[in-house]
Formats: C-alpha cells, sequence, structure tokens
C-alpha cells in the first residue's frame, strides 16, 4: 500500500469538490469511477450468467448506472434496479441514469436467482443513519444470496450499511468479496468489522489532483513501511553498542519474570544497543538463569529505581510487562516520570496502566508534568479501565460500567481522544490496531495476521516500541514501525506461531527494510 493517507468522508467530499474547482468534472469522475467498478465485476462474473446492479438514490448509485451501462456495452446480459424514484436522482446520478438505455426496474421487483454477480451501489461511505426497511431487507436478501450460491457481490465505494469513517455497521451491511473505491481509502475500510466486509479492497486511480491533498491535509494513514522508513535507524559503520541506545525494562517478581524477557530479548533484537532488566531480588536468580546478552540489575523498590536511573545513558524504560498490579507498580512509574534527563521516552504497556486504573489523571498529569516521550500500550480491556468510551479519561474507578463500554465511536477517534487526554502516543492495539499521537496524527494497521493473538505477543510490542526508542526514533514513527514489524514478524512465521518466536524473526524483517 503506496498511498498512505485515509480520508475521512467529509475529505473525500472536499476533495471532489477541489478537483471539480481545478477543472476536473463530477460527471468525468464518475464514468471513471464507474468503469473501474465494471472492469472489476466483468472479471468476476461468471461465465453465462447475468449481473445485477443495485443503485440507491445518491451518486454511488449514479455509479451503479456508469458500471451498469459499461458492463451491457461489453456484452453481459445486466438487469438494473433501483431504491427510489429515477426521477428524484440528482446532479451527477441524474446524467448517469439518462445515460443508460436499458430499464430501471424497482427493487421491490428484484430477483437474484438468474444472476452470478451483484454489483452493490445502494449506499456509499456517508450513510449517516442505520438502514431499515426496505433498504435493510435489500442488503440481508444479497447477502442470504451470496451465502447460498457462493457468487460474488462487488461493492461500490464501501459495501452498503458500512460507516466509511468507523467501520461500523449501520443496522446491516453488504458482505462483498471486493470493494472498489476511488482516490484514497477511508479509515472504514481498514477498521473492523469494515476490513471483513469488504473482501479485496480495491483502489482505483479517477482523476482526482494529488494536489488536493496539500489543502485537505490528512492527519490519518495506513501503517506502512513509506510512513516511517526515513526515521528507522539504521546502523553505520562507525557505530557501536553505546550509540544504539540502552533500554531499561521492568521485571517483576520470582513468578511473572518472562514478561519482561520477552520485551528486553525484542528490544535487543529490534536494535537496541544495550538492554538491562530491572529485576526484584526475589527474582534475579530466575532471571539470570535465562538472560545471556541482557543485563541485570537488583531493584526492589522506587528509591532504588531512582538510583538506577542517575545513569543517563539508560535512555528507555519499559515499565509494565509481569510487574504486578498495585502500588508499588504506580510508585515506579511515577518515580520514572519524574526522573531525569527529561528525554528518556517511557514505554507503559499492561499493569504499568492498569495499576492506575482507581485514578487514570495521576497518571496524565505525570506524563504532563514531566514532558517525556511516552508510549502507552493497551489492548481493549486496559483502555476500558483508563478511558471512557469516547476515548475521555475516567474521573475514578466509581463511574458507571456502561461508561467503559466500547460504543459506536469510531477506535481511530477514540484512541486520538485518549491521546490528546493523556498526552501520550497511544497504541491501541488489536486485529486492527491504531496508533495515535497527541498532535492528531493516526495510523492504521491493517495486515495483521490473526496468530498474533497468543500469550506474551504484546510485551514483545512494547520491546519494539522501546528498542526503536533507545536508538532516537522519533516517538509516532517509533510506534508506527513498532506495530509494522511485530505484524511482519508474525506473517514471516505463520501459524504455530508463539511469543518468542517474534523476536527470532527480526533480522529478516529488518534486513528486508534496510535494503
Amino acid at each position: 500500500m503506496t498511498k498512505l493517507e485515509l480520508l475521512t468522508t467529509s475529505e473525500m467530499a472536499e476533495a471532489d469538490r477541489l478537483s471539480m474547482v481545478a477543472g476536473v468534472s463530477g460527471m468525468a469522475l464518475m464514468e471513471r469511477a464507474g468503469t473501474a467498478v465494471a472492469d472489476c465485476a466483468a472479471a468476476l462474473a461468471p461465465e453465462g450468467r447475468g449481473v445485477v446492479v443495485l443503485c440507491g438514490p445518491g451518486n454511488n448509485g449514479g455509479d451503479g448506472f456508469i458500471a451498469a451501462r459499461v458492463l451491457r456495452e461489453r456484452g453481459l446480459p445486466v438487469r438494473l434496479h433501483l431504491l427510489g424514484e429515477a426521477g428524484r436522482l440528482r446532479g451527477d446520478a441524474a446524467e448517469a441514469a439518462r445515460r443508460w438505455a436499458g430499464p430501471i426496474e424497482p427493487c421491490s421487483a428484484l430477483e437474484l436467482e438468474p444472476a452470478g454477480l451483484v454489483v452493490d451501489g445502494l449506499f456509499g461511505a456517508g450513510l449517516s443513519r442505520d438502514l431499515d426497511g426496505e433498504a435493510r431487507a435489500l442488503v440481508e436478501l444479497v447477502n442470504c444470496w451470496r451465502k447460498t450460491t457462493g457468487y460474488p457481490v462487488v461493492a461500490i465505494d464501501v459495501p452498503s450499511g458500512l460507516d466509511g469513517d468507523t467501520g461500523a455497521v449501520r443496522g446491516a451491511a453488504i458482505v462483498a468479496q471486493a470493494t472498489v473505491t476511488f482516490f484514497r481509502f477511508k479509515p472504514g475500510h481498514l477498521l473492523l468489522p469494515g476490513r471483513t466486509l469488504c473482501g479485496e479492497p480495491r483502489l482505483v486511480d479517477i482523476g482526482t489532483p494529488q494536489s488536493v491533498l496539500s489543502s485537505i491535509r490528512p492527519q490519518a494513514f495506513a501503517d506502512a513501511p513509506e510512513l516511517w522508513r526515513a526515521c528507522l535507524p539504521q546502523p553505520g559503520v562507525s557505530g557501536h553498542k553505546y550509540s544504539r541506545g540502552h533500554a531499561l525494562v521492568l521485571s517483576g517478581g520470582a513468578w511473572t519474570t518472562g514478561a519482561a524477557r520477552l520485551s528486553a530479548r525484542a528490544a535487543l533484537r529490534v536494535g537496541a544497543g544495550l538492554v538491562t532488566v530491572a529485576s526484584p531480588r526475589e527474582a534475579l536468580a530466575v532471571n539470570a538463569a535465562q538472560l545471556t546478552a541482557i543485563m541485570l540489575t537488583p531493584c526492589d523498590s522506587a528509591a532504588e529505581l531512582a538510583s538506577i536511573l542517575l545513569d543517563a545513558r539508560k535512555n528507555t524504560f519499559i515499565m509494565g510487562p509481569g510487574a504486578g498490579v498495585g502500588k508499588a507498580t504506580m510508585d515506579l512509574v511515577l518515580e520514572a516520570l519524574r526522573s531525569d534527563p527529561p528525554d528518556r521516552a517511557l514505554v507503559l504497556d499492561a499493569d504499568a496502566l492498569t495499576s492506575f486504573q482507581d485514578d487514570p489523571g495521576v497518571l496524565r498529569n505525570a506524563i504532563k508534568r514531566a514532558g517525556k516521550s511516552v508510549v502507552l500500550t493497551p489492548h481493549e480491556g486496559e483502555f476500558a479501565r483508563l478511558f471512557n468510551s469516547e476515548g475521555r479519561l475516567l474521573e475514578s474507578s466509581r463511574e458507571p460500567s456502561e461508561e467503559n463500554e466500547t460504543l459506536f465511536h469510531s477506535k481511530l477517534e477514540r484512541a486520538r481522544r485518549a491521546a490528546q487526554e493523556s498526552g501520550a502516543t497511544l497504541i491501541l492495539k488489536g486485529p486492527d490496531t491504531v496508533i495515535a499521537s497527541p498532535d492528531g496524527r493516526a495510523a492504521i494497521s491493517f495486515d495483521a495476521p490473526p496468530w498474533l493473538a497468543t500469550a506474551g505477543s504484546g510485551d514483545v510490542l512494547a520491546g519494539f516500541v522501546g528498542g526503536l526508542l533507545a536508538q532516537g526514533m522519533p516517538v509516532f514513527e517509533a510506534a508506527c514501525a513498532a506495530v509494522w514489524i511485530h505484524g511482519a514478524c508474525a506473517r514471516a512465521i505463520g501459524p504455530g506461531l508463539i511469543a518468542e518466536d517474534l523476536a527470532e524473526a527480526t533480522p529478516g524483517v529488518l534486513r528486508g527494510l534496510y535494503r
């Protein structure tokens, strides 16, 4: 994916407006869009069976009229059904309908059994309400036909019923085999459940000038190497281990040391020059038996940690994996935040987050006072303990439980709000991980494999983030790169992956990036 920018539905509407200001007519854009849909449909249509094109009342339906006309011109049998009345079409959609020479049938006359492919042009990405009535019944009918017959559905822009900004289903949504969209993807193409409904997403250039992006200035991106490769640390011939940073990792007690070691090994593998595990004395022997290139130092209290952090060369600190939930971990996090130097980066994961669930404001205030680069890496459960459904910090643990529920809010916007509220870069983990910066920039991971959902995987991700930060990579870019490398390692290993495998796959992934 080389076109990184993601456009909201309002930003895409602005791109269309700016295109017309630049002299590209709306009808020219619609002709190219409809032709691209016809190209996709023709390639997927089973031989000897017809095509049904479903058109809605807006420009999405206009694209459908163009696609139907082009398919018929190519010799495919096409039936077109319109949701609504042709006389109520306006603008370019009305002109597209005028250029269609075939009959316009009502959706009440729809018969899918003879068809081998459906083109879904009912509703586009800007759908503002849940589908109901005839529209919902149409969507459910198409989904039933697709499931029963196995024949394909090609969606225009987004599957009807899918919110293009959030990836959420508005009442009901088409399940497509392929989705043809234009100029740039939208967040809903990458966020779940939208990503699973789009089938194979196809991005088509329809003549929108690239220059419109400088006016729109999008702040959401697909997480791909092109986004951060220029900032990726690359060892030089004159470098040495001290020039590649020193990551410190906090260990838990004797029975929970594995998570910290996973983080530490990941930090070393991704390029940190030195890594040290700060371990309670009760766990020193357990950690020492497992560590070789990674160093070890005793740490039993916040006061002892303060002494360790006097060494400014330890420029990144990873806290939380297996650390234990409670006041002791809180005190260690707060000590790390107030320690010098101010440019020491912190990665707070797992127990380092949950320890603040009774008063998340303490963590937010400490982060803002410290002025450090801080990365928070919650999964949805940890996120709900700190933030409400809109990404705002909870006032206390006694708020109503429904405030913690994930409602119809975009995961992208929840992560952005949480980053702004906390003052930290946020990695909201999941199959559609979102990375958000307090400055409003955000990226969505779109290709992580499902076998990443395994014990210890998140500890490795925290280590990747810390290892990149130790080498001086800017915080947002480091978080994005770590998420992508995490997924690439999993893809390289494949099914059967366990967390220990991820660090071992890192050299091959880095080799490809350095090339």
